[in-house]
């Protein structure tokens, strides 16, 4: 499931680099696979749980994978709108300009984001989980860039505007994926450490579990 929603953020973004209607295409038809990962995984959870009673480490494995395929899903749909977004601009004879490639960085960072996240996740690294959680105010900070060059552009020439907005949303989508990204680095703390740092300063989180 992580690796296919890896693929969909790629897909997504080449799609709006290259305004691909067809690789577009391709991103919204495979996001049912993605419904029916966390579907059959959530099942497969509530087994575990209903049947095992796990406790301990055990019972967090199982929340953090719950937790985890939800943040997933909706990674998959923050895809799905960046998608739209490209065949949206493609069909109204819209153009990739350079001016563009400030959300082109924003997707490269939340794509490694996402991959660290579940990389993690896999090797229950809580120092990679950490730099994931750390890194998502860097992703907040170019996304913030990438709004406000776009409001420069609708400015300066209000036939931009229609692009403008698109890139804005698509924007938008790729800043909510680095949240997810940095949730799931979250639950990998939770997981491996027994902590839940979700309303504490990463600063003091790692002073907490690391010292």
């Amino acid at each position: 499931m992580g690796g296919l929603v890896e693929q969909q953020i790629q897909r997504a973004t080449d799609a709006l680099r290259k305004l691909d209607i067809a690789e577009a295409e391709v991103v919204s038809e495979n996001d049912r696979y993605i419904n029916g990962f966390e579907v059959t995984i959530d099942e497969t959870c509530t087994r575990i749980l209903v049947r095992r009673q796990p406790a301990a480490s055990d019972l967090r494995l199982v929340i953090a994978v719950i937790k985890t395929i939800t943040d997933l899903e909706r990674i998959g749909d923050e895809a799905q709108r960046i998608a739209k977004m490209a065949i949206h601009i493609a069909e109204n004879d819209g153009v990739f300009h350079n001016r563009y490639l400030g959300i082109i960085h924003l997707s490269e960072h939340v794509i490694k984001m996402v991959h660290d996240a579940l990389d993690s996740f896999a090797r229950l690294d809580t120092d990679a989980a950490f730099d994931v959680v750390r890194d998502d105010e860097k992703a907040d900070i170019e996304y913030q860039a990438v709004m406000r060059q776009m409001l420069t552009y609708m400015m300066e020439d209000p036939r931009t505007i229609s692009e403008c907005l698109d890139i804005m949303q698509a924007a938008r989508a790729f800043e909510r994926i680095g949240d997810h990204a940095m949730n799931i680095g979250e639950y990998v703390i939770f997981l491996v450490k027994g902590k839940d740092i979700r309303h504490i300063s990463i600063e003091d989180a790692e002073k907490d579990i690391l010292t």
